[in-house]
């Protein structure tokens, strides 16, 4: 009814309707995927070394103490006190150790000035320098190498299994009686030495 117009209207010849432009094929981006990212603070960074021992550089200069807990290779400088105490401490051909050194081995090339103490073995290269007093089990000092100090070679001692209590002496029987005055018989104990007559 109230669209009679419309429908009285005679139809249109037909006619082609314009073609829409030509729409150039849009690029398919890559789906970008996303990697979670934790909130949480990261822990303390430990570089794997290929070795499996730590490195201080050329380029880096230490003034304090240094413990390691795992094998070191100094070639850079160091002022102060170096322990690795169960580890072997390598000084290369750069590096200048102003310190006082405890380790299990030590080998060094390049230049110490400080007293060395090394459990096991010392090792002096050709072309190194070491001034100061040495404490060691064994040492090997190539020809070539300077050394100025004092050695003191160290027996190392047995590891005990268990520390086992003193055994009190058992007490020494006393001769048949004679009529004489027995010897005098000393029994160790705690308190010192004890003297029976």
């Amino acid at each position: 009814m109230w669209n009679k117009r419309r429908d009285e209207e005679p139809p249109k010849p037909y006619a082609p309707s314009p073609s829409p432009a030509p729409v150039a094929p849009s690029p398919i981006e890559p789906k970008k995927e996303i990697t979670p990212v934790s909130s949480m603070p990261m822990g303390k960074f430990e570089p794997q070394s290929p070795a499996g021992s730590a490195s201080i550089g050329k380029a880096v200069k230490v003034v304090g103490q240094i413990y390691s807990k795992e094998d070191l290779y100094v070639d850079g400088e160091i002022e102060g006190t170096v322990e690795a105490l169960e580890h072997k401490l390598t000084i290369g051909p750069n590096g200048v150790v102003r310190a006082g050194v405890k380790a299990r081995e030590v080998v060094a090339l390049g230049t110490i000035q400080g007293n060395v103490e090394a459990h096991e073995k010392l090792e002096i290269r050709k072309d190194a320098k070491l001034v100061g007093d040495i404490r060691t089990a064994r040492i090997i000092i190539e020809d070539g190498a300077y050394f100025k100090g004092s050695i003191d070679i160290v027996k190392p001692e047995p590891a005990k299994p268990g520390a086992k209590p003193p055994q009190a002496a058992a007490p020494v029987a006393a001769p048949a009686s004679t009529g004489a005055t027995p010897p005098a018989v000393a029994h160790a104990s705690v308190g010192g030495p004890e003297i029976k007559r």
